[in-house]
Protein backbone atom coordinates (compact mmCIF):
# COMPACT_ATOMS: atom_id res chain seq x y z
CA UNK A 1 0.00 0.00 0.00
CA UNK A 2 1.40 3.54 -0.99
CA UNK A 3 1.59 5.99 1.77
CA UNK A 4 -1.30 8.57 2.13
CA UNK A 5 -0.94 11.60 0.20
CA UNK A 6 -0.37 14.85 2.19
CA UNK A 7 -2.99 17.24 0.04
CA UNK A 8 -3.06 20.81 1.45
CA UNK A 9 -6.11 22.03 0.44
CA UNK A 10 -6.03 25.49 0.22
CA UNK A 11 -7.38 28.70 2.88
CA UNK A 12 -10.55 29.20 2.54
CA UNK A 13 -11.62 32.69 0.59
CA UNK A 14 -14.92 33.92 0.86
CA UNK A 15 -14.38 36.12 -2.55
CA UNK A 16 -13.23 33.23 -4.36
CA UNK A 17 -16.67 31.21 -3.37
CA UNK A 18 -18.71 34.43 -3.91
CA UNK A 19 -17.34 34.63 -7.05
CA UNK A 20 -18.52 31.16 -8.09
CA UNK A 21 -14.96 29.72 -8.71
CA UNK A 22 -16.23 26.63 -6.53
CA UNK A 23 -19.35 24.68 -6.66
CA UNK A 24 -20.17 25.07 -3.55
CA UNK A 25 -23.20 28.20 -2.78
CA UNK A 26 -22.62 30.80 -0.36
CA UNK A 27 -25.68 29.86 1.40
CA UNK A 28 -24.29 26.58 2.40
CA UNK A 29 -20.88 28.22 3.62
CA UNK A 30 -22.32 30.22 5.72
CA UNK A 31 -24.34 28.01 7.50
CA UNK A 32 -21.63 26.21 8.07
CA UNK A 33 -19.40 29.09 9.44
CA UNK A 34 -22.71 30.07 11.96
CA UNK A 35 -22.80 26.61 13.32
CA UNK A 36 -18.71 25.98 13.17
CA UNK A 37 -18.38 29.34 15.22
CA UNK A 38 -20.69 28.18 18.17
CA UNK A 39 -19.00 24.87 18.99
CA UNK A 40 -15.72 23.32 20.67
CA UNK A 41 -12.97 22.89 17.56
CA UNK A 42 -12.42 19.28 16.41
CA UNK A 43 -10.32 17.15 18.23
CA UNK A 44 -8.29 16.57 15.60
CA UNK A 45 -7.22 19.11 12.50
CA UNK A 46 -6.46 16.45 10.23
CA UNK A 47 -9.08 14.06 7.85
CA UNK A 48 -8.89 11.53 5.70
CA UNK A 49 -11.30 10.31 3.11
CA UNK A 50 -11.56 7.77 0.67
CA UNK A 51 -11.96 8.38 -3.26
CA UNK A 52 -12.42 6.43 -5.79
CA UNK A 53 -10.51 6.98 -8.88
CA UNK A 54 -12.21 6.99 -12.81
CA UNK A 55 -14.81 9.32 -12.67
CA UNK A 56 -17.89 10.56 -10.60
CA UNK A 57 -19.57 7.96 -8.94
CA UNK A 58 -22.43 8.28 -5.95
CA UNK A 59 -20.24 9.40 -3.46
CA UNK A 60 -19.21 12.88 -5.38
CA UNK A 61 -20.12 14.77 -2.12
CA UNK A 62 -16.74 13.78 -1.21
CA UNK A 63 -15.26 15.61 -4.17
CA UNK A 64 -16.74 18.45 -3.38
CA UNK A 65 -16.69 18.64 0.64
CA UNK A 66 -12.63 20.27 0.56
CA UNK A 67 -13.77 23.60 1.82
CA UNK A 68 -16.58 22.70 3.58
CA UNK A 69 -14.31 20.35 5.75
CA UNK A 70 -12.07 23.53 6.49
CA UNK A 71 -14.65 25.76 7.46
CA UNK A 72 -15.35 22.65 10.06
CA UNK A 73 -12.11 23.35 11.30
CA UNK A 74 -9.88 20.57 9.08
CA UNK A 75 -6.69 22.23 7.96
CA UNK A 76 -5.27 19.51 6.76
CA UNK A 77 -7.52 17.45 4.22
CA UNK A 78 -6.65 14.02 2.93
CA UNK A 79 -7.99 12.29 -0.18
CA UNK A 80 -6.51 8.20 -0.10
CA UNK A 81 -7.15 7.46 -3.82
CA UNK A 82 -8.84 3.87 -4.78
CA UNK A 83 -7.07 1.63 -6.39
CA UNK A 84 -3.48 3.62 -6.60
CA UNK A 85 -3.48 4.79 -3.05
CA UNK A 86 -5.07 1.82 -0.97
CA UNK A 87 -6.61 -1.37 -2.35
CA UNK A 88 -8.93 -1.53 -0.12
CA UNK A 89 -12.65 -1.14 0.21
CA UNK A 90 -14.83 0.62 2.69
CA UNK A 91 -15.31 -0.51 5.72
CA UNK A 92 -11.84 -2.58 5.31
CA UNK A 93 -10.30 1.08 4.65
CA UNK A 94 -11.64 2.70 7.85
CA UNK A 95 -10.82 -0.36 10.16
CA UNK A 96 -7.18 -0.04 8.50
CA UNK A 97 -6.89 3.03 10.17
CA UNK A 98 -6.02 4.80 6.56
CA UNK A 99 -9.14 6.73 6.27
CA UNK A 100 -11.68 8.12 8.83
CA UNK A 101 -14.81 8.26 7.42
CA UNK A 102 -15.72 7.64 4.23
CA UNK A 103 -19.61 6.61 2.23
CA UNK A 104 -20.07 3.29 2.05
CA UNK A 105 -22.51 -0.03 1.04
CA UNK A 106 -24.97 -1.18 3.52
CA UNK A 107 -23.99 -5.10 2.62
CA UNK A 108 -20.56 -4.73 3.26
CA UNK A 109 -20.94 -2.70 6.43
CA UNK A 110 -23.66 -5.27 7.89
CA UNK A 111 -21.00 -8.01 7.12
CA UNK A 112 -17.95 -6.49 9.36
CA UNK A 113 -21.00 -4.96 11.92
CA UNK A 114 -21.90 -9.17 11.98
CA UNK A 115 -18.21 -10.19 12.39
CA UNK A 116 -18.07 -7.64 15.44
CA UNK A 117 -15.66 -5.29 13.30
CA UNK A 118 -15.62 -1.88 15.01
CA UNK A 119 -17.38 -0.21 12.20
CA UNK A 120 -20.34 2.58 13.05
CA UNK A 121 -23.12 3.77 10.40
CA UNK A 122 -23.69 7.61 11.07
CA UNK A 123 -26.47 8.75 8.33
CA UNK A 124 -27.27 7.66 4.91
CA UNK A 125 -26.59 9.54 1.78
CA UNK A 126 -29.48 8.64 -0.77
CA UNK A 127 -30.94 5.75 -2.54
CA UNK A 128 -30.28 4.21 -5.75
CA UNK A 129 -26.79 4.16 -8.30
CA UNK A 130 -26.72 0.53 -8.98
CA UNK A 131 -28.32 -1.61 -11.40
CA UNK A 132 -28.25 -5.38 -12.75
CA UNK A 133 -27.08 -5.32 -16.41
CA UNK A 134 -28.71 -8.60 -18.41
CA UNK A 135 -28.20 -9.93 -22.16
CA UNK A 136 -31.16 -11.43 -24.06
CA UNK A 137 -30.74 -14.46 -22.28
CA UNK A 138 -32.12 -12.79 -19.35
CA UNK A 139 -35.45 -11.29 -19.64
CA UNK A 140 -36.35 -10.82 -16.18
CA UNK A 141 -34.56 -11.56 -12.86
CA UNK A 142 -36.38 -14.56 -12.55
CA UNK A 143 -33.74 -15.67 -15.50
CA UNK A 144 -30.87 -15.69 -13.32
CA UNK A 145 -31.72 -19.03 -12.44
CA UNK A 146 -28.95 -22.04 -14.30
CA UNK A 147 -27.45 -18.36 -15.67
CA UNK A 148 -23.75 -17.05 -15.64
CA UNK A 149 -23.35 -14.09 -13.20
CA UNK A 150 -19.68 -12.29 -12.62
CA UNK A 151 -18.44 -11.17 -9.87
CA UNK A 152 -15.27 -9.32 -8.59
CA UNK A 153 -15.49 -12.33 -5.43
CA UNK A 154 -17.87 -13.98 -2.88
CA UNK A 155 -19.39 -11.86 -0.19
CA UNK A 156 -18.20 -8.73 -1.90
CA UNK A 157 -21.30 -6.01 -2.45
CA UNK A 158 -21.92 -6.91 -6.36
CA UNK A 159 -22.55 -10.67 -5.25
CA UNK A 160 -24.56 -9.70 -1.88
CA UNK A 161 -26.45 -7.10 -3.93
CA UNK A 162 -27.64 -9.50 -6.64
CA UNK A 163 -28.42 -12.55 -3.83
CA UNK A 164 -30.77 -10.33 -2.76
CA UNK A 165 -32.11 -9.34 -5.72
CA UNK A 166 -32.61 -13.10 -6.90
CA UNK A 167 -33.97 -13.85 -3.68
CA UNK A 168 -36.77 -11.19 -3.69
CA UNK A 169 -38.06 -13.17 -6.66
CA UNK A 170 -37.73 -16.93 -5.65
CA UNK A 171 -34.37 -17.18 -7.34
CA UNK A 172 -32.04 -19.08 -5.21
CA UNK A 173 -28.46 -17.27 -5.09
CA UNK A 174 -26.67 -20.84 -5.49
CA UNK A 175 -28.74 -21.65 -8.85
CA UNK A 176 -26.71 -18.79 -9.77
CA UNK A 177 -23.38 -19.87 -12.20
CA UNK A 178 -21.07 -17.07 -10.56
CA UNK A 179 -18.06 -16.63 -12.12
CA UNK A 180 -15.03 -14.49 -10.47
CA UNK A 181 -13.07 -11.44 -12.41
CA UNK A 182 -12.15 -8.40 -11.69
CA UNK A 183 -15.03 -5.48 -12.00
CA UNK A 184 -12.70 -3.98 -14.66
CA UNK A 185 -13.60 -7.14 -17.19
CA UNK A 186 -16.95 -6.99 -16.53
CA UNK A 187 -18.30 -5.36 -19.98
CA UNK A 188 -15.47 -7.42 -21.81
CA UNK A 189 -16.79 -10.24 -20.67
CA UNK A 190 -20.53 -9.25 -20.95
CA UNK A 191 -19.71 -8.12 -24.27
CA UNK A 192 -17.67 -11.38 -25.33
CA UNK A 193 -20.98 -13.38 -24.01
CA UNK A 194 -19.27 -15.18 -21.70
CA UNK A 195 -21.58 -13.61 -18.70
CA UNK A 196 -25.42 -13.37 -19.02
CA UNK A 197 -25.20 -10.15 -16.39
CA UNK A 198 -23.40 -8.39 -14.12
CA UNK A 199 -23.68 -5.61 -11.69
CA UNK A 200 -22.66 -1.80 -12.52
CA UNK A 201 -22.85 1.95 -11.46
CA UNK A 202 -21.39 5.18 -12.22
CA UNK A 203 -19.41 6.62 -14.43
CA UNK A 204 -19.82 3.31 -16.64
CA UNK A 205 -23.55 2.99 -15.90
CA UNK A 206 -24.75 6.27 -18.35
CA UNK A 207 -22.47 4.97 -21.12
CA UNK A 208 -24.29 1.71 -21.55
CA UNK A 209 -27.67 3.41 -21.47
CA UNK A 210 -26.30 5.33 -23.88
CA UNK A 211 -25.13 2.53 -26.43
CA UNK A 212 -27.51 0.33 -25.54
CA UNK A 213 -25.28 -2.26 -24.31
CA UNK A 214 -27.81 -5.19 -22.82
CA UNK A 215 -31.10 -3.94 -20.20
CA UNK A 216 -31.60 -3.30 -17.03
CA UNK A 217 -32.83 -5.83 -14.80
CA UNK A 218 -33.01 -4.14 -11.47
CA UNK A 219 -32.45 -0.79 -10.45
CA UNK A 220 -32.35 0.67 -6.92
CA UNK A 221 -32.71 4.18 -8.37
CA UNK A 222 -36.60 3.31 -9.56
CA UNK A 223 -37.64 -0.45 -8.58
CA UNK A 224 -39.37 -1.09 -5.09
CA UNK A 225 -38.59 -1.98 -2.07
CA UNK A 226 -34.64 -0.84 -2.91
CA UNK A 227 -35.34 2.07 -4.00
CA UNK A 228 -36.98 3.19 -0.71
CA UNK A 229 -34.07 2.76 1.26
CA UNK A 230 -30.96 4.54 0.81
CA UNK A 231 -28.03 2.08 -0.15
CA UNK A 232 -24.97 4.93 0.26
CA UNK A 233 -24.36 5.08 4.13
CA UNK A 234 -21.73 7.03 5.86
CA UNK A 235 -19.57 5.40 7.97
CA UNK A 236 -16.69 5.33 10.96
CA UNK A 237 -15.13 3.46 13.48
CA UNK A 238 -16.01 3.29 16.84
CA UNK A 239 -12.66 4.52 17.65
CA UNK A 240 -12.51 7.72 15.35
CA UNK A 241 -16.47 8.50 17.23
CA UNK A 242 -15.17 8.02 20.92
CA UNK A 243 -11.81 10.16 20.28
CA UNK A 244 -13.38 12.71 18.45
CA UNK A 245 -16.74 13.41 19.07
CA UNK A 246 -16.71 16.98 17.83
CA UNK A 247 -14.54 16.22 14.98
CA UNK A 248 -17.04 13.47 13.71
CA UNK A 249 -19.92 15.85 13.84
CA UNK A 250 -17.99 18.17 12.33
CA UNK A 251 -17.36 15.60 9.30
CA UNK A 252 -20.58 14.00 8.94
CA UNK A 253 -22.13 17.79 8.85
CA UNK A 254 -19.76 18.56 5.54
CA UNK A 255 -20.25 15.48 3.84
CA UNK A 256 -24.38 15.70 4.54
CA UNK A 257 -24.08 20.01 3.16
CA UNK A 258 -22.15 18.69 0.07
CA UNK A 259 -24.71 15.78 -0.29
CA UNK A 260 -27.23 18.79 -0.28
CA UNK A 261 -25.21 20.96 -2.83
CA UNK A 262 -25.55 18.20 -5.18
CA UNK A 263 -28.97 17.64 -4.93
CA UNK A 264 -29.75 21.67 -5.10
CA UNK A 265 -27.04 22.61 -7.74
CA UNK A 266 -26.45 19.45 -9.95
CA UNK A 267 -25.34 21.96 -12.82
CA UNK A 268 -22.73 23.69 -10.83
CA UNK A 269 -21.50 20.59 -9.37
CA UNK A 270 -21.21 18.75 -12.78
CA UNK A 271 -18.77 21.84 -13.66
CA UNK A 272 -16.91 21.22 -11.21
CA UNK A 273 -15.86 17.65 -11.40
CA UNK A 274 -15.09 18.20 -15.18
CA UNK A 275 -12.97 21.10 -14.64
CA UNK A 276 -11.67 18.89 -11.92
CA UNK A 277 -10.79 16.24 -14.32
CA UNK A 278 -13.35 13.67 -12.80
CA UNK A 279 -15.24 13.28 -15.48
CA UNK A 280 -17.31 14.65 -18.46
CA UNK A 281 -19.81 17.08 -17.82
CA UNK A 282 -22.63 15.30 -19.56
CA UNK A 283 -22.26 11.80 -17.75
CA UNK A 284 -21.63 14.12 -13.97
CA UNK A 285 -24.73 15.82 -14.69
CA UNK A 286 -26.65 13.05 -15.73
CA UNK A 287 -25.58 10.85 -12.52
CA UNK A 288 -26.22 14.21 -10.14
CA UNK A 289 -30.23 14.45 -11.65
CA UNK A 290 -30.71 10.78 -11.53
CA UNK A 291 -29.55 10.03 -7.72
CA UNK A 292 -32.05 10.80 -4.82
CA UNK A 293 -29.62 12.68 -2.62
CA UNK A 294 -32.41 12.73 0.00
CA UNK A 295 -30.10 12.24 3.23
CA UNK A 296 -33.44 13.85 5.25
CA UNK A 297 -35.73 12.14 3.67
CA UNK A 298 -34.76 8.16 4.07
CA UNK A 299 -34.46 6.63 7.63
CA UNK A 300 -30.79 4.92 7.37
CA UNK A 301 -32.30 2.49 10.29
CA UNK A 302 -34.66 1.73 8.13
CA UNK A 303 -31.91 0.60 5.40
CA UNK A 304 -29.63 -1.34 7.82
CA UNK A 305 -32.90 -3.24 9.23
CA UNK A 306 -34.30 -3.95 5.84
CA UNK A 307 -30.55 -5.38 4.13
CA UNK A 308 -29.76 -7.06 7.47
CA UNK A 309 -33.26 -9.34 7.05
CA UNK A 310 -32.39 -9.91 3.46
CA UNK A 311 -28.69 -10.90 4.44
CA UNK A 312 -30.25 -12.96 7.38
CA UNK A 313 -32.45 -14.80 5.03
CA UNK A 314 -29.85 -16.12 2.91
CA UNK A 315 -28.04 -17.47 5.78
CA UNK A 316 -25.16 -14.46 4.98
CA UNK A 317 -25.25 -12.92 8.50
CA UNK A 318 -26.34 -14.55 11.92
CA UNK A 319 -26.78 -11.61 13.62
CA UNK A 320 -30.78 -10.39 14.45
CA UNK A 321 -31.24 -6.86 12.20
CA UNK A 322 -31.82 -5.33 15.54
CA UNK A 323 -28.65 -6.11 16.93
CA UNK A 324 -26.61 -5.14 13.61
CA UNK A 325 -28.48 -1.58 14.18
CA UNK A 326 -27.48 -1.74 18.28
CA UNK A 327 -23.94 -2.83 17.69
CA UNK A 328 -23.23 -0.99 14.87
CA UNK A 329 -25.02 2.17 14.31
CA UNK A 330 -24.84 5.65 16.05
CA UNK A 331 -27.49 8.25 15.08
CA UNK A 332 -26.66 10.71 17.95
CA UNK A 333 -25.05 13.17 15.73
CA UNK A 334 -27.22 12.68 12.45
CA UNK A 335 -30.15 13.67 14.79
CA UNK A 336 -28.75 16.59 16.21
CA UNK A 337 -27.72 17.51 12.20
CA UNK A 338 -31.46 16.98 11.46
CA UNK A 339 -32.61 20.03 14.11
CA UNK A 340 -29.82 22.12 13.00
CA UNK A 341 -30.27 21.67 9.46
CA UNK A 342 -34.07 22.11 8.54
CA UNK A 343 -33.50 24.88 5.82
Amino acid sequence: MNAVPNIRIPRFSRRRFVAGASALSACSLLSISLWASAEPPPETTTLTIWEGEGGPTCIAPHYIARELLELEGFSDVQYVKFPSETQLWPPEVLLSGVVDISFSFPPHDITYIDSEAPVVILAGSHSGCVEVIGNDRVKSTRDLKGKTVVIPALGSDQHVFISMFAKYVGVDPQDINWVIHPWSENLRLFSEGKVDAFFVSYPRLPELHKKKIGHTLVSTTTDKPWSQHTCCLVATTKEFVQKHPVATKRALRALLKATDICAREPTRVARFLADKGYASYDIALEMLRELPYKWREYDPEDAVRFYALRMRELGMIKSTPQKIIAQGTDWRFLNQLKRELKA
